[in-house]
């Protein structure tokens, strides 16, 4: 199946009241078990690369994003590609001509007239090469090694009304809020503000993004979801599953050295954690209901 443009996606799931996953790929076997929990679930799902996961591969954006593209060009399901948290122009200029049909640019740590101005760019660039924009406003906390901010700072919350001006002044296509998550949650535990999320959802005409869902309970997703959150971003999951399938074969047998003898199993049980969230997102309606 070739790749579906990410907004069309999105779009998708909001008018069926369902969540649709965007998972983070770091290596070429996260592709592979993203695509493969999607395949078993018979469901579309999102494979999105940060600036972060570009650095890693050196900087060079091509070689990984034409890995991603194959993957997702050969998979019997529906597949987007999204480059996710960019905050370099040049990397955001550089999505067309590698695939990507949407970018989540992040100026959300900027003050706000200043993250207000860059999206604005942004959004003009995207929209005049076709792509999809989604931005993010208040600061959802824990990524690159920072802390998270204390539940009751300002900035820990994405505020309705500022929201719908964000929007209107930007032209965005999808809002990243701030409603309880953080990134890099290695345990399940947070608890989301569904009468924000619902709040947030009436103020914007736009979809609805949390990121750092990997540290929110089935529950607290399926709730989001009903609440008004469509696109779900999941990254630190999947690294959990893959490492603790690692620690576990290497623990057990110090003579192993094919990383094929340990990386097929993290593989595996990443595309288990995929199929887990999929099910879970796309039962949501009905769930809560």
């Amino acid at each position: 199946m070739t790749t579906v443009p990410t907004g069309d996606l999105v779009a998708a799931a909001r008018t069926n009241g369902r969540g649709i996953a965007a998972f983070n790929v770091i290596t070429l076997e996260y592709a592979e078990a993203i695509v493969a929990g999607a395949e078993r679930t018979g469901l579309p799902v999102i494979l999105q690369l940060s600036e972060n996961a570009v650095r890693f591969h050196g900087g060079r954006v091509g070689p990984v994003a034409a890995a991603v593209r194959a993957v997702a060009a050969d998979a019997a399901v529906a597949v987007g590609l999204h480059l996710d948290h960019v905050e370099s122009v040049t990397l955001l200029r550089l999505a067309p001509e590698h695939g990507f049909s949407s970018v989540m640019f992040d100026a959300s740590t900027l003050p706000y007239e200043d993250n207000v101005t860059a999206t604005k760019a942004a959004a003009e660039f995207a929209h005049a090469h076709g792509l999809w924009l989604e931005s993010e406003l208040g600061v959802v906390g824990g990524k690159d090694g920072h802390r998270p901010l204390p539940p009751h700072d300002p900035g820990a919350r994405t505020d309705p009304d500022q929201a719908a001006s964000y929007v209107a002044a930007t032209g965005v296509d999808a809002l990243a809020v701030a409603v309880g998550s953080t990134h890099a949650m290695a345990n399940r535990d947070a608890t989301l503000d569904h009468q924000l999320i619902a709040a947030l959802r009436d103020a914007v005409p736009v979809p609805l993004v949390l990121h750092g869902s990997s540290g929110a309970p089935d529950v607290q997703l399926r709730t989001a979801v009903c609440h008004g959150i469509t696109k779900v971003n999941i990254g630190t999951a999947l690294n959990v599953a893959f490492t603790s399938a690692v620690r576990q074969i290497l623990g057990a047998d110090l003579s192993v050295v094919d990383p094929r003898k340990y990386v097929r199993p993290a593989r595996d049980a990443m595309t288990e954690t995929v199929a887990h969230f999929l099910t879970v997102l796309a039962d949501a309606q009905a769930a809560v209901a």
